[in-house]
């Protein structure tokens, strides 16, 4: 694995990418920055990209990209943002100055018992910050997690859990308070140093800080677990009433119409209305209302001369009574004597014209409604004839299927 040179390659690294890491560190909740993206944020240059996973400051999963945990972790902490709680690093904080107190009560240089001490002040100086931040994490989570986790089992989970945080937390105070007031109490009587005096005195602040909100923490959790039961026990209750009611049970099952009738709150109540009523002198004496009811007045009398518009009289054209004859042709009894005659369809239809009243056209079309609908029925030859400039195919009745007629008769 390939590693930075120097902190300014790191430096001149990040500042070049700046605007990858933006968007990759906004989309760090969801695996859904695809390496295409990348490549419009880095002019289409891979080998920025490749760069970057070489030295492991960001992870390709397929086609999408994500950051390093070391570079994730360093930006949440850096910008405040990180929603996991890490008790780890006050652990680790309150081991190394127990060490390197012992250490330095063992050392007999001054210069390297100085190296001790500054690494002693750098540890309580992070016990103070961490621990801080840890609360003001576990304090935002607790909210978020009661807020938005629309889950109860989940929600009343997750609290039980930011409740045992807080009791660890809570620990850990204690353990540090109890290393700088009993355990080490020598140490930090025997040393001289200003510095490290102000960073204990500011370090027993923060912690006494930490306790406090930690003490309104564990009221909130109980509070919240108190709310989340109280919603639970009031859903299941609604579940059931709403399950009687789709059962229609839920009258003859409850007691639910006594109690809607003894219910006198304000709530099932008409609203009130109270008129505001102007003293007479004040309509006679202030001009603006004067002009107000002459506005009002004026949209009345407006509204009262609109007259409906009336429909022009009726034509008595109109009402005259007209008749239309419409000429239907049954297509199954003309079919049925089609049947019976020796001549073809077209002359059949020729013939029928006059007593029905139809026009060449309408010949035409029943011609090809017959012949579409009944070919069973019909002997579609090869021979053509014409007339009226249309040609046509001789068709005749079905021979074979009159002979199976006649035998089954």
């Amino acid at each position: 694995m390939n590693t930075f040179g120097s902190i300014k390659e790191l430096l001149k690294t990040l500042s070049r990418e700046h605007n990858l890491f933006t968007e990759i560190f906004g989309k760090r909740k969801s695996l859904s920055f695809k390496y295409e993206n990348a490549l419009d944020l880095t002019d289409q240059d891979q080998a920025r990209i490749q760069y970057l996973i070489d030295r492991s400051v960001i992870r390709q999963n397929g086609e999408f990209l994500e950051m390093d945990d070391l570079f994730l972790q360093f930006f949440e902490q850096i910008l405040e943002v990180n929603e996991e709680i890490n008790l780890s690093f006050i652990n680790e904080h309150i081991e190394h100055v127990r060490q390197n107190i012992l250490y330095y009560n063992n050392e007999n240089t001054e210069h390297r018992k100085y190296s001790y001490l500054r690494i002693i002040k750098r540890a309580f100086r992070s016990i103070g910050v961490v621990t801080m931040r840890n609360v003001i994490d576990l304090k935002r989570n607790i909210d978020t997690t009661f807020k938005s986790e629309p889950n109860y089992k989940i929600k009343k989970i997750k609290l039980e859990k930011f409740d045992e945080k807080r009791e660890s937390i809570h620990n850990l105070i204690k353990l540090t308070e109890n290393i700088i007031n009993i355990q080490e109490i020598d140490f930090f009587t025997n040393v001289n140093d200003e510095e490290l005096d102000r960073i204990i005195t500011r370090l027993k602040i923060t912690l006494n800080e930490c306790r406090h909100n930690l003490i309104e923490i564990q009221k909130q959790i109980i509070d919240y677990l108190n709310q989340i039961k109280q919603q639970a026990i009031s859903f299941e209750k609604i579940r059931h009433v709403k399950y009687l009611k789709d059962q229609f049970e839920l009258e003859s099952q409850t007691n639910i119409r006594e109690i809607l009738e003894s219910n006198l709150d304000v709530i099932f109540e008409n609203r009130p209305s109270y008129p505001l009523k102007l003293s007479i002198d004040f309509l006679q004496n202030d001009d603006e209302v004067l002009e107000s009811i002459r506005k009002v007045f004026t949209r009345m009398q407006m509204g009262r001369n609109q007259m409906n518009q009336i429909a022009d009289s009726i034509a008595p054209d109109y009402l005259d009574i007209q008749t239309e004859e419409e000429t239907n042709i049954d297509l199954y009894q003309l079919k049925e004597k089609f049947k019976q005659t020796d001549s073809d369809l077209f002359s059949l239809l020729v013939s029928e014209m006059e007593n029905h009243q139809m026009s060449f056209d309408d010949c035409v079309t029943l011609y090809c409604q017959l012949v579409s609908n009944f070919d069973q029925d019909m002997q579609i030859t090869n021979q053509y004839s014409h007339c009226n400039d249309v040609e046509y195919a001789i068709v005749y009745p079905n021979v074979k299927e009159q002979k199976k007629k006649k035998k089954k008769i």
